[in-house]
Protein backbone atom coordinates (compact mmCIF):
# COMPACT_ATOMS: atom_id res chain seq x y z
CA UNK A 1 0.00 0.00 0.00
CA UNK A 2 1.40 3.23 -0.77
CA UNK A 3 0.02 6.05 1.10
CA UNK A 4 -1.88 9.23 0.73
CA UNK A 5 -1.67 11.29 3.56
CA UNK A 6 -3.31 14.78 4.03
CA UNK A 7 -1.51 17.72 6.43
CA UNK A 8 -4.09 20.39 7.62
CA UNK A 9 -2.57 23.63 8.74
CA UNK A 10 -5.07 26.35 10.15
CA UNK A 11 -4.18 29.40 8.98
CA UNK A 12 -2.62 32.22 12.02
CA UNK A 13 -5.36 30.16 13.96
CA UNK A 14 -5.77 32.45 17.06
CA UNK A 15 -5.63 35.61 15.21
CA UNK A 16 -7.74 34.55 12.53
CA UNK A 17 -10.44 33.37 15.55
CA UNK A 18 -10.03 36.87 16.54
CA UNK A 19 -10.88 38.40 13.14
CA UNK A 20 -13.48 37.12 12.66
CA UNK A 21 -15.24 37.44 15.87
CA UNK A 22 -14.11 41.30 15.82
CA UNK A 23 -14.77 42.61 12.59
CA UNK A 24 -13.23 45.91 13.15
CA UNK A 25 -9.95 43.62 13.62
CA UNK A 26 -10.12 42.27 10.02
CA UNK A 27 -6.80 43.18 7.95
CA UNK A 28 -5.10 45.11 10.56
CA UNK A 29 -2.19 43.90 12.08
CA UNK A 30 -3.33 41.95 15.11
CA UNK A 31 -1.14 40.25 17.99
CA UNK A 32 -2.27 37.83 20.60
CA UNK A 33 -0.80 37.45 23.69
CA UNK A 34 0.66 39.70 26.61
CA UNK A 35 0.54 43.73 25.49
CA UNK A 36 3.99 46.01 25.63
CA UNK A 37 3.27 47.63 28.82
CA UNK A 38 3.42 44.00 30.68
CA UNK A 39 5.71 41.01 31.17
CA UNK A 40 5.11 38.69 28.66
CA UNK A 41 5.19 37.23 24.93
CA UNK A 42 3.28 36.83 21.76
CA UNK A 43 1.32 33.77 21.31
CA UNK A 44 0.15 34.06 17.89
CA UNK A 45 0.15 37.05 14.93
CA UNK A 46 -1.87 37.55 11.71
CA UNK A 47 -0.11 37.35 8.77
CA UNK A 48 -0.35 41.36 8.37
CA UNK A 49 1.74 41.46 11.83
CA UNK A 50 4.49 39.15 10.39
CA UNK A 51 5.12 41.47 7.50
CA UNK A 52 6.80 43.32 10.34
CA UNK A 53 9.07 40.28 11.31
CA UNK A 54 6.38 39.62 14.21
CA UNK A 55 6.55 35.88 15.41
CA UNK A 56 5.03 33.20 18.21
CA UNK A 57 7.07 33.84 21.80
CA UNK A 58 8.67 37.10 20.74
CA UNK A 59 9.06 38.96 24.08
CA UNK A 60 5.59 41.42 23.74
CA UNK A 61 8.18 45.07 23.74
CA UNK A 62 9.76 43.66 20.86
CA UNK A 63 6.80 43.06 19.04
CA UNK A 64 5.66 46.72 19.57
CA UNK A 65 8.82 47.99 18.50
CA UNK A 66 8.94 46.11 15.15
CA UNK A 67 4.98 46.90 14.26
CA UNK A 68 3.90 50.33 16.25
CA UNK A 69 0.60 49.61 15.05
CA UNK A 70 0.21 46.29 16.19
CA UNK A 71 -3.43 45.76 17.93
CA UNK A 72 -2.99 43.26 20.93
CA UNK A 73 -5.11 41.24 22.23
CA UNK A 74 -5.59 38.97 24.83
CA UNK A 75 -5.32 35.00 24.59
CA UNK A 76 -8.91 33.87 24.47
CA UNK A 77 -7.80 29.66 25.02
CA UNK A 78 -10.91 28.18 26.03
CA UNK A 79 -12.64 29.52 22.36
CA UNK A 80 -9.30 28.11 20.46
CA UNK A 81 -9.78 24.78 22.05
CA UNK A 82 -13.78 25.10 21.34
CA UNK A 83 -13.15 26.25 17.28
CA UNK A 84 -10.12 23.16 17.34
CA UNK A 85 -12.71 20.84 18.43
CA UNK A 86 -14.87 21.81 15.65
CA UNK A 87 -12.56 21.73 13.36
CA UNK A 88 -11.19 18.49 14.08
CA UNK A 89 -14.91 17.14 13.65
CA UNK A 90 -15.29 18.28 10.16
CA UNK A 91 -11.93 16.50 9.33
CA UNK A 92 -12.65 13.33 10.57
CA UNK A 93 -15.94 13.33 8.68
CA UNK A 94 -14.04 13.01 6.15
CA UNK A 95 -12.93 9.43 6.97
CA UNK A 96 -9.83 8.04 7.02
CA UNK A 97 -7.21 7.87 10.08
CA UNK A 98 -6.64 11.17 11.95
CA UNK A 99 -3.82 12.40 13.70
CA UNK A 100 -4.28 15.38 15.37
CA UNK A 101 -1.17 17.27 16.22
CA UNK A 102 -1.71 20.43 17.91
CA UNK A 103 -4.66 22.44 18.37
CA UNK A 104 -4.88 23.81 14.93
CA UNK A 105 -3.03 20.88 12.81
CA UNK A 106 -3.89 17.64 11.79
CA UNK A 107 -2.46 14.61 9.84
CA UNK A 108 -5.60 12.50 8.07
CA UNK A 109 -4.15 9.23 6.44
CA UNK A 110 -6.62 8.01 3.25
CA UNK A 111 -4.83 5.55 1.80
CA UNK A 112 -6.09 2.80 -0.49
CA UNK A 113 -4.64 -0.05 -1.72
CA UNK A 114 -2.79 0.84 -5.10
CA UNK A 115 0.15 0.07 -7.03
CA UNK A 116 3.89 2.11 -7.00
CA UNK A 117 2.90 3.39 -10.67
CA UNK A 118 -0.80 4.75 -9.45
CA UNK A 119 0.35 6.35 -6.79
CA UNK A 120 0.22 9.45 -8.07
CA UNK A 121 -3.19 8.75 -9.93
CA UNK A 122 -4.38 8.83 -5.83
CA UNK A 123 -2.99 11.97 -4.81
CA UNK A 124 -4.81 13.88 -7.20
CA UNK A 125 -7.94 11.78 -6.42
CA UNK A 126 -7.26 13.51 -3.15
CA UNK A 127 -7.48 17.10 -4.40
CA UNK A 128 -11.26 16.98 -4.40
CA UNK A 129 -11.65 16.12 -1.12
CA UNK A 130 -9.15 18.24 0.18
CA UNK A 131 -10.82 21.20 -1.71
CA UNK A 132 -14.44 20.42 -0.33
CA UNK A 133 -12.67 20.04 3.43
CA UNK A 134 -11.43 23.52 2.99
CA UNK A 135 -14.82 24.69 1.87
CA UNK A 136 -16.50 23.14 4.51
CA UNK A 137 -14.13 25.12 7.34
CA UNK A 138 -14.78 28.37 5.64
CA UNK A 139 -18.80 28.00 5.21
CA UNK A 140 -19.16 26.73 8.62
CA UNK A 141 -16.53 28.13 10.81
CA UNK A 142 -15.66 31.66 8.48
CA UNK A 143 -11.57 30.34 8.69
CA UNK A 144 -8.76 29.21 6.09
CA UNK A 145 -6.89 26.76 6.45
CA UNK A 146 -3.99 25.45 3.95
CA UNK A 147 -3.43 21.73 3.00
CA UNK A 148 -0.93 19.29 1.82
CA UNK A 149 -1.07 16.48 0.03
CA UNK A 150 1.92 13.72 -0.42
CA UNK A 151 2.82 10.17 -0.05
CA UNK A 152 3.99 10.84 3.51
CA UNK A 153 3.79 13.04 6.32
CA UNK A 154 7.11 14.99 5.64
CA UNK A 155 5.98 16.05 2.33
CA UNK A 156 2.46 16.39 3.02
CA UNK A 157 3.65 18.76 6.12
CA UNK A 158 6.02 20.93 3.42
CA UNK A 159 3.43 21.43 0.79
CA UNK A 160 0.77 22.92 3.49
CA UNK A 161 3.54 25.15 4.20
CA UNK A 162 4.58 25.84 0.50
CA UNK A 163 0.99 26.89 0.00
CA UNK A 164 -0.13 29.38 2.73
CA UNK A 165 -1.73 31.25 3.39
CA UNK A 166 -5.45 29.46 2.19
CA UNK A 167 -3.30 26.96 0.20
CA UNK A 168 -3.65 23.71 -1.46
CA UNK A 169 -0.43 22.08 -2.53
CA UNK A 170 0.09 18.09 -4.11
CA UNK A 171 3.32 17.15 -4.21
CA UNK A 172 3.49 14.43 -7.04
CA UNK A 173 6.04 11.55 -6.34
CA UNK A 174 7.46 12.16 -9.58
CA UNK A 175 8.26 15.85 -8.69
CA UNK A 176 9.39 15.41 -4.78
CA UNK A 177 13.13 15.30 -5.32
CA UNK A 178 13.13 18.66 -7.24
CA UNK A 179 10.31 19.88 -4.79
CA UNK A 180 12.17 19.76 -2.17
CA UNK A 181 15.62 20.97 -3.62
CA UNK A 182 15.62 24.85 -3.10
CA UNK A 183 14.56 24.52 0.39
CA UNK A 184 16.47 25.38 3.28
CA UNK A 185 17.95 22.31 5.06
CA UNK A 186 16.25 23.26 8.37
CA UNK A 187 12.76 22.65 5.95
CA UNK A 188 13.51 18.91 7.18
CA UNK A 189 11.85 17.27 10.23
CA UNK A 190 14.40 16.93 12.64
CA UNK A 191 17.01 19.73 11.22
CA UNK A 192 16.93 22.31 14.38
CA UNK A 193 19.32 25.32 14.91
CA UNK A 194 22.17 23.11 15.60
CA UNK A 195 22.04 20.66 13.33
CA UNK A 196 21.60 22.93 10.54
CA UNK A 197 24.51 25.04 11.71
CA UNK A 198 26.71 22.17 11.72
CA UNK A 199 25.34 21.56 7.93
CA UNK A 200 25.79 25.02 6.90
CA UNK A 201 29.30 24.99 7.61
CA UNK A 202 30.05 22.47 5.42
CA UNK A 203 28.45 24.61 2.84
CA UNK A 204 25.17 22.72 3.04
CA UNK A 205 21.99 25.14 3.20
CA UNK A 206 20.13 23.84 0.78
CA UNK A 207 18.31 20.15 0.72
CA UNK A 208 19.14 20.28 -3.26
CA UNK A 209 23.65 20.69 -1.56
CA UNK A 210 22.31 17.77 1.31
CA UNK A 211 21.15 15.73 -2.28
CA UNK A 212 24.30 16.23 -3.91
CA UNK A 213 26.46 16.06 -0.60
CA UNK A 214 28.92 13.37 -1.30
CA UNK A 215 30.97 13.21 1.97
CA UNK A 216 30.11 11.07 5.44
CA UNK A 217 27.03 12.65 6.73
CA UNK A 218 27.57 10.41 10.09
CA UNK A 219 30.71 12.58 10.28
CA UNK A 220 28.28 15.63 11.18
CA UNK A 221 24.88 14.21 12.68
CA UNK A 222 26.21 10.96 13.85
CA UNK A 223 22.83 8.51 13.49
CA UNK A 224 20.84 10.99 12.23
CA UNK A 225 23.01 10.89 8.89
CA UNK A 226 20.76 7.96 6.89
CA UNK A 227 17.24 9.17 8.09
CA UNK A 228 18.13 12.91 7.38
CA UNK A 229 19.47 11.15 3.55
CA UNK A 230 16.21 9.48 3.03
CA UNK A 231 13.95 12.82 4.05
CA UNK A 232 16.26 14.96 1.38
CA UNK A 233 15.11 12.31 -1.41
CA UNK A 234 11.25 12.99 -0.10
CA UNK A 235 11.00 9.68 1.78
CA UNK A 236 9.48 9.14 4.77
CA UNK A 237 7.74 5.37 6.69
CA UNK A 238 6.65 7.26 10.21
CA UNK A 239 3.22 6.33 10.68
CA UNK A 240 0.74 8.28 12.01
CA UNK A 241 0.32 8.23 15.92
CA UNK A 242 -3.01 7.64 16.76
CA UNK A 243 -3.17 7.39 19.81
CA UNK A 244 -0.50 9.22 21.46
CA UNK A 245 -0.67 9.86 24.76
CA UNK A 246 -0.51 13.12 26.62
CA UNK A 247 3.08 13.05 28.05
CA UNK A 248 3.67 16.07 30.07
CA UNK A 249 1.34 18.83 31.07
CA UNK A 250 2.79 22.29 32.65
CA UNK A 251 1.92 25.68 33.94
CA UNK A 252 3.47 28.75 33.66
CA UNK A 253 3.64 32.47 34.98
CA UNK A 254 5.04 35.44 33.54
CA UNK A 255 4.80 38.11 36.68
CA UNK A 256 4.34 42.10 35.73
CA UNK A 257 7.61 42.70 37.78
CA UNK A 258 10.41 40.26 38.49
CA UNK A 259 9.93 39.42 42.10
CA UNK A 260 11.81 37.30 44.65
CA UNK A 261 8.81 37.75 47.30
CA UNK A 262 8.51 34.19 48.65
CA UNK A 263 4.70 34.90 49.66
CA UNK A 264 4.19 35.58 46.07
CA UNK A 265 5.84 32.96 44.28
CA UNK A 266 4.41 30.43 46.74
CA UNK A 267 0.73 31.42 45.87
CA UNK A 268 1.92 30.69 42.20
CA UNK A 269 3.37 27.22 42.81
CA UNK A 270 0.41 26.77 44.90
CA UNK A 271 -2.03 27.71 42.03
CA UNK A 272 -0.05 25.70 39.25
CA UNK A 273 0.47 22.79 41.24
CA UNK A 274 -4.07 22.58 41.57
CA UNK A 275 -4.08 23.45 37.98
CA UNK A 276 -1.89 20.62 37.24
CA UNK A 277 -3.88 18.35 39.55
CA UNK A 278 -6.87 19.10 38.02
CA UNK A 279 -5.40 18.17 34.46
CA UNK A 280 -4.28 14.92 35.59
CA UNK A 281 -7.54 13.36 37.46
CA UNK A 282 -9.40 14.94 33.87
CA UNK A 283 -7.41 12.46 31.83
CA UNK A 284 -7.33 9.98 34.56
CA UNK A 285 -3.25 10.36 34.66
CA UNK A 286 -0.53 10.20 37.61
CA UNK A 287 3.08 11.26 37.16
CA UNK A 288 6.20 9.92 38.27
CA UNK A 289 8.24 13.44 37.79
CA UNK A 290 8.26 17.14 38.72
CA UNK A 291 9.86 20.00 37.59
CA UNK A 292 10.19 23.26 38.05
CA UNK A 293 11.41 26.11 35.84
CA UNK A 294 12.39 29.54 36.46
CA UNK A 295 13.59 32.52 33.86
CA UNK A 296 15.32 35.54 35.44
CA UNK A 297 16.06 39.19 34.12
CA UNK A 298 18.52 38.13 31.60
CA UNK A 299 16.19 35.72 30.32
CA UNK A 300 18.38 33.09 31.82
CA UNK A 301 16.24 29.81 31.90
CA UNK A 302 16.46 27.03 34.91
CA UNK A 303 15.19 23.37 35.04
CA UNK A 304 15.14 21.17 38.11
CA UNK A 305 13.60 18.21 38.28
CA UNK A 306 12.52 14.94 40.77
CA UNK A 307 11.34 11.44 39.90
CA UNK A 308 9.33 9.25 42.04
CA UNK A 309 8.57 5.63 42.14
CA UNK A 310 5.06 6.36 42.84
CA UNK A 311 2.49 7.57 41.26
CA UNK A 312 1.98 11.46 42.34
CA UNK A 313 -1.41 12.98 41.31
CA UNK A 314 -2.62 15.27 44.45
CA UNK A 315 -2.25 19.53 44.18
CA UNK A 316 -0.56 19.03 47.54
CA UNK A 317 2.14 16.30 46.73
CA UNK A 318 3.12 18.32 43.43
CA UNK A 319 3.13 22.04 45.34
CA UNK A 320 5.39 19.90 47.94
CA UNK A 321 7.93 18.74 45.29
CA UNK A 322 7.80 22.22 43.62
CA UNK A 323 9.16 24.03 46.42
CA UNK A 324 11.71 21.33 47.50
CA UNK A 325 13.46 21.74 43.89
CA UNK A 326 12.96 25.72 44.28
CA UNK A 327 15.16 25.48 47.34
CA UNK A 328 17.23 22.42 46.84
CA UNK A 329 19.51 24.34 44.36
CA UNK A 330 18.68 27.92 45.43
CA UNK A 331 16.87 29.20 42.31
CA UNK A 332 15.48 31.85 43.84
CA UNK A 333 18.90 33.83 44.44
CA UNK A 334 17.31 36.52 42.23
CA UNK A 335 13.98 37.52 41.22
CA UNK A 336 12.38 35.99 39.27
CA UNK A 337 10.71 36.93 35.30
CA UNK A 338 9.04 33.97 35.07
CA UNK A 339 8.02 30.86 37.63
CA UNK A 340 7.06 27.45 35.79
CA UNK A 341 5.80 24.01 37.20
CA UNK A 342 4.73 20.84 35.62
CA UNK A 343 4.78 17.05 35.53
CA UNK A 344 6.03 14.53 33.10
CA UNK A 345 6.07 10.42 33.08
CA UNK A 346 2.14 10.23 33.03
CA UNK A 347 0.61 7.20 33.21
CA UNK A 348 -3.08 5.38 34.54
CA UNK A 349 -2.75 5.02 38.51
CA UNK A 350 -2.90 1.27 38.93
CA UNK A 351 -5.54 -0.61 40.97
CA UNK A 352 -4.19 -0.55 44.38
CA UNK A 353 -4.07 -3.95 46.66
CA UNK A 354 -5.97 -3.58 49.82
CA UNK A 355 -4.29 -5.30 53.34
CA UNK A 356 -6.74 -6.39 55.42
CA UNK A 357 -5.67 -6.93 58.69
CA UNK A 358 -5.75 -10.31 59.96
CA UNK A 359 -8.65 -11.61 62.41
CA UNK A 360 -8.03 -12.03 66.19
Amino acid sequence: MHRVILHLDMDAFYASIEQRDNPALRGKPVIVGSPPHQRGVVCAASYEARRFGVRSAMPSTTAARLCPGGIFVPVRMDQYKEESRWIMELVAQIGGVLEPVSIDEAYLDLSLPCQREEVDESLYAAVPIAQELKKRIFQERNLTASIGIAANKLLAKLGSDFGKPDGLTLVPERDKVLFLRPMPVRALYGVGKVTAQILEAQGIRTVGDLQDFQGDLRSLVGSFATELRRFAFGEDDRPLEIDAAVKSISSENTFLKDTEDRQILKNCLREQAQELAEKLKQNGLGAHTVQVKVRYRDFTTLTRQITMDDLIDQAAEIYRLGCYLLAKDRLVSRPLRLLGLGVAGLSAPQARQLILPLPK
